[in-house]
């Protein structure tokens, strides 16, 4: 495919209100596909954000298959991928009774099968306690995205909750919109030094409740082809032409070098620090 028309839904998950943040993300989608859209993408903890010590909220993560399968017959019935967001999958140890929470995100095809599931690696210090396992602060790390290109993936999908405040006081006390430059920056060295293409679809709110939206896509060569205009909840449908990441690839040659028997580059982990 050529090219293809991205929907980034910037959605505003109320805590709590799983059922109504659910209805919002289908009407969306459907307008999506009412447009054309061939892809809907939703945020990280689309269906409420994140409460893992709220015995309601973690009754609400163990049903996570109920959510995941209505998103599945929405995908058949409107003929449309869906990445929905990522989120918390409750799981009990049947014998220990021990309870794990795992963020995790699905790429939803337009049949209705799930083709692709991944557990946050990179969790985001809050969420270490609590959570198992590419999703919103893995942005931070060019590894997460080097693994993909490896593995020969063009297309980059990054649901996230990403707040103003997440550079806590230290960072605000230089910059209240630190992360604004951050991710910028970030989604678009991504795509260029990867030649792929980036979408990131964050949570929407009000701004003055530190909502950043910026959900967007970028590309190599352009940068940012699309991105949402506002901090609050709307969506956004991108023309992604696919065709530029074989033009990058063909001036760059990252993957034809990272694919290589002498590739130069290793990783190891300092035990020492």
């Amino acid at each position: 495919m050529s090219s293809i028309k991205v929907a980034i839904i910037q959605l505003h998950p109320q805590p709590h209100q799983t059922e109504s943040n659910q209805a919002r993300a289908i009407a969306y989608i459907r307008k999506a596909a009412r447009a054309g859209a061939n892809l809907a993408v939703l945020p990280e903890y689309h269906l409420g954000d994140f409460f893992p010590e709220d015995p309601k909220y973690r009754d609400e993560c163990a049903n996570w298959k109920q959510y995941l399968d209505v998103y599945r017959g929405l995908a058949k019935e409107c003929n449309i991928c869906i990445v929905p967001g990522s989120a918390a999958e409750l799981y009990r140890d049947e014998k220990t009774g021990a309870e794990t929470i795992f963020n995790v995100v699905y790429f939803i095809d337009n049949t209705g099968a799930v083709n692709g599931r991944y557990e946050k690696k990179n969790l985001w210090h809050p969420e270490r306690p609590h959570v198992g396992m590419l999703i919103c602060w893995d942005v931070a790390f060019p590894e997460a995205f080097r693994e993909l290109t490896s593995q020969g993936a063009k297309l980059i999908i990054v649901p996230s909750f990403w707040k103003l405040t997440d550079c806590a006081p230290q960072g605000i006390v230089h910059n209240r919109f630190a992360e604004k430059v951050f991710l910028d920056a970030a989604l678009i060295s991504r795509a260029c030094e990867n030649t792929c293409a980036v979408v990131f679809c964050n949570a929407g709110g009000p701004e003055e409740e530190d909502f950043a939206g910026l959900s967007q896509v970028t590309v190599p060569f352009l940068g940012c082809v699309g991105r949402s205009d506002s901090c609050e909840e709307e969506m956004k449908i991108v023309d992604l032409d696919m065709t530029i990441l074989d033009d990058a690839e063909a001036v760059y040659k990252v993957r034809q070098d990272m694919a290589r028997p002498d590739w130069h580059y290793s990783y190891r982990r300092n035990l020492n620090v």
